[in-house]
Order: structure tokens, then sequence, then C-alpha cells
């Protein structure tokens, strides 16, 4: 049986996990480590013997049959490497150009917390991601806590994803009262559904399963691939491993100061959404003929006030209230990919056509369960790495006095992260990510200049702590995640580091992508990117 294979003492397992322990400590673990140091390489050993088999992809990952999908076995506890274990899923689609030219596993984490990058082996075929796909196995998986690796949740996902719902700009008292509420009852909701496995979901844990991940796909290093919250991972791995690190791609950083970590992070984020909120009402103005939303930011933002208080006297289609606008409007900061189908709904929905603002905004059923649990891994993984203000008065304060200049998401921003002022400890203290001369190779880091989601200070603050890596940037724009998108030099960088290992001396730029045309925008385009329901 495969735990015969896995742990019996008398077995190769058994006997590589001996071995490694005796030999010097793994590279990154200090002699004498602590215990999940030492569980490490005792799980790294064992993820060794056992390899990764692949197989078929069960139905609900969704993927097309080019994919190939496995699980790797990781502890839960890597003090107690011989406990409870759970399964990574992981996905696979294998280097198109043979042997010959095939350089290794590149792994993929897309951030989150709570993303899945179960996906990323099937864009091998898309031509940004061609070449990289005929030199590397592209790996995706899901970390620990989402979709099938043993995932948590906090609430119902029919009670999460429920509308409509409010999103006051300036919250009255009786509101916050409310918000409040909300958020100790998730916080008690996690607790109860994960039990005390809920603390062990935290990212020196999704670091450490990395680094079983590159293990049982028996690579001698990693090469890896992080977005967003990815990046902070691909930061503390490089700490954590450095002689493990063959190559890494961090883009759109997050901003990795311990002191920022996250509390910090989300006021800065709140303030450069309300700048990239301005891009967006900036370009609807200038296509004012089109959409006829205002030929100014402040007429188009007037429209969308207008929008706002219309939802809440009448939410459209019965589930579309102020809070799903919201949701819907933020994703505009995300990506401009969104920006002509949001402008659309919305000058529809003014007009008196409701239609595609529901298309878009309605809280989907058949997501509510995948949702949720990004939420709920998101939160766990957030609130377990450090410290949050346990004072409502702190938050109060400091967002009350910041959605003043910036009032488009400070308070959704609140609300989301609440949870974590009335989380239960213990808490992990952030690790200071620093790396000397020489500790690993270039690192190379890709971001936009006008990035809502992680403000373009973490890249450089990132590039200061990470000894000669180089930094790329798209300058003037601000979608989040932009390797393997429309910026052909931005794609150009990536490649030539992950196939040759080549970069910049330190820094580079590339001039924008052009902004979304509303009359000849690829709809193909939008639909490879974008997920069904937008």
């Amino acid at each position: 049986m495969r735990t015969a294979a896995l742990y019996g003492a008398a077995g190769a397992a058994g006997s590589l996990i001996l071995s490694a322990l005796a030999a010097a400590p793994a590279a990154g673990t200090p002699p004498h480590g602590a215990p999940e140091d030492r569980g490490t390489v005792v799980a790294a050993a064992r993820a060794v013997a056992a390899g990764v088999t692949f197989g078929a992809c069960p139905a609900e990952e969704d993927l097309p049959p080019t994919v190939e999908c496995a699980a790797v076995r990781v502890p839960l506890d890597y003090a107690d490497p011989w406990g409870r274990q759970i399964d990574i899923a992981v996905s696979r689609v294998k280097a198109t150009g043979g042997s010959a030219v095939r350089q290794g596993s590149l792994l993929y984490n897309p951030g989150g917390p709570g993303g899945s990058g179960m996906y990323f082996p099937a864009l091998a075929g898309e031509p940004a991601w061609k070449r990289i796909a005929e030199a590397y196995d592209m790996v995706g998986y899901a970390p620990r806590g989402v979709g099938r690796s043993a995932p948590i949740s906090c609430e119902h996902p029919v009670e999460f994803t429920k509308g409509p719902t409010a999103s006051p700009v300036h919250p009255t008292a009786a509101e916050k009262r409310q918000g409040i509420a909300r958020a100790r009852a998730y916080a008690r909701g996690c607790a109860h559904n994960a039990g005390p496995a809920l603390r062990h979901y935290n990212s020196l844990n999704n670091v450490r399963d990395l680094e079983v991940l590159r293990a049982a796909l028996g690579e001698r290093q990693l090469t890896f691939l992080g977005a967003s919250y990815g990046t902070y991972l691909g930061a503390l791995y490089a700490v954590m491993f450095p002689e493990r690190v063959r190559r890494m791609v961090l883009d759109s950083p997050v901003d990795p100061d311990p002191a920022k970590v996250w509390y910090r992070s989300n006021l800065e984020q709140s303030l450069a959404f309300e700048n990239r909120w301005a891009d967006f009402r900036a370009w609807v103005a200038r296509h004012h003929a089109t959409y006829g939303l205002g030929a100014t930011p402040q007429r188009v933002q007037a429209s969308y006030d207008r929008a706002r208080a219309l939802l809440a006297r009448k939410p459209a289609g019965g589930t579309v209230g102020p809070g799903q606008l919201q949701s819907a409007f933020t994703r505009t900061v995300y990506n401009d990919l969104y920006w002509p189908r949001r402008a659309l709904a919305l000058s529809a929905y003014l007009k008196g056509d409701p239609r595609q603002l529901v298309k878009q905004a309605k809280p989907r059923a058949s997501a509510a369960a995948e949702e949720e649990n990004g939420n709920a891994v998101y939160t766990a993984v957030q609130c377990n790495d450090a410290s949050w203000p346990a004072d409502w008065a702190v938050w109060d304060r400091d967002n009350t006095a910041l959605a003043r200049r910036a009032p488009f998401e400070t308070w959704a921003n609140v609300w989301m992260n609440l949870p974590c002022a009335y989380w239960q400890p213990p808490r992990q203290r952030p690790v200071d990510v620093r790396t000397g001369p020489g500790d690993v190779p270039p690192l190379l880091i890709l971001a936009a200049e006008r990035d809502a989601a992680t403000p373009y200070a973490g890249a450089l603050r990132l590039q200061e702590r990470l000894a000669g890596s180089v930094l790329v940037t798209e300058r003037g724009a601000g979608t989040h995640g932009i390797s393997g998108g429309d910026n052909d030099c931005v794609n150009g960088h990536m490649e030539a580091y992950l196939l040759t290992g080549r970069t910049p001396v330190r820094r580079a730029s590339c001039a924008p992508h052009p902004q979304p045309d509303p009359v000849s925008l690829d709809q193909r385009a939008v639909e490879r990117v974008l997920p069904p329901a937008v």
C-alpha cells in the first residue's frame, strides 16, 4: 500500500529520510534549526522517494485533456512531519520541446492568498508562453486550503455570496457595528470549521510546501513564477532555501517589509486603488461619446454614485445591490480589459437596461463554493501571518481618515480584513525578507507602475532587499499581473530570463500596453484572460 511505501522505516523512503537527516542540513536550513526546519527535511526526502504520478485530471478541475493532475503529500504541521498529512493538488503539461531543450519544471503560484494555479499549464499553447512551454514542464498547484488541497471554509457559500448587499462609502456608527458583528462571526466560523488545523494555514507553511513540491517533481533547484502574493512566497523561499533557487520571476510584488505584513499593506493598497480608479474614470470620460457617462472624471464618478443610489433603493435583478456593484467595478482596478464592458453595463443600466450589469455583477451560484473557499484561505493566511490591531478604535481611526482621501475601496477593504482583529492566536512573526550578494542567483521582478493591488513602491523595496535582483517596469500602466500579458517588451524580458538566465543590468522600462479601445476591442483576447462571467 501507498502508506507502507511512504512511511515504512525499513523501506526506501525510510532509508532516504534517515540519510537526509544524518547528512548536512538541506539548503537554507540552519543546523539545529526549529522543528519545522527539520520537518521540512523529512518531508522533502519523503517526497523524493515517493515522486509524483500524474494522470487524468478530475472533472471538477475543468481542465483540457492536455493537462495531467496529481497529488503530493505534505505534513499539515511541519513540526510533526509524521503526523497528519494533507494532499496538495498539482497540474502539469510536459515540456513540448523534448529532452534536448527541456530545462525542468516551472512552478506557478497566482497569489491571493487563496488563488489556485491549477489552470496554469493550460496556457502552454498561448503565444506568450509557447517558447517557455517548449523548455519547461508547466506546473500549477492549489496551495494548502484551496480547491482539492485540504480545503477550508469559514461560512456557508450561499451566505457568503448572497445579494443584494450594501457598501457604504462612509459608514454610519450603526453600519460599523454591523460590520464588526459580521467580522466576529466570520472569524468564529473559521475557527469552528477548521479547528486546531487552522493555525497551520500560513505563508511559512506555504513556502515549505513549495520546497516539498520541488522535491517531489525531482528538481534539484526551483524555477518559480509567482504573481502578487505569490511573490511573497518566492521571496520567503529565497530566504529560507537560498541554495535551492534556480530562477524566479516575481510578478507584481507585494511589499515584503515585516512592519507592513499585512495591516499597513492594506492601508496602502486602498490608497493606490483610488489612483487607479481615477485612471478608469479618466478613460471613460475620454470615451463620453460612446458611453455617455460624463466628459470629465468627476461626472463619471457622479454617474457611478447615481447607480449606487438607485441600486440601494431597488436592486437590479433582485440580487445586485451596491455591494455587488462595488465588487464588479473593483475588478476594473486589477485589469483594464474589464473597462469597456463595465462602462457599457453602467451606461446601459442608467439608461434603463439592467441586463448587462446583472450579468456581470450578480452572485454566481456555480462559483459560490470556490469564492468562499478562496476568501477563507485568504483570511486564514493573512490573519495567521502577523499581528493585527485588536482594538477597533485603531481600525476606525485609520480608515476613517483614509476614506476621506480614498473613498472608493477603503471600507470594503476593512470589512474583508476585519476578521483578523478577532482571530485566535497563535500568530506568526513575519520574516525579514533580505538576501545578501551572491546568496541567490539574480531574480527577475516585474511591476506595473500604477498597479493598485500591489503598489509600485513594494517592487522597489523588494528589489532593495533581494541583492542582485532586476526590476522591469511597465511605465504608466496599472494591470495587476503582467507576465504573459499583452506587453511584448515585458514578455521578452521574462522569456529571455527563463530560457537563458539573461537579465537587464539592474532596471529596465517598457512602454505601457495600449489602453482598450471601446470600438475595436478584441473580444477573443478578453475571453482568454478573463473568467466566463465578468
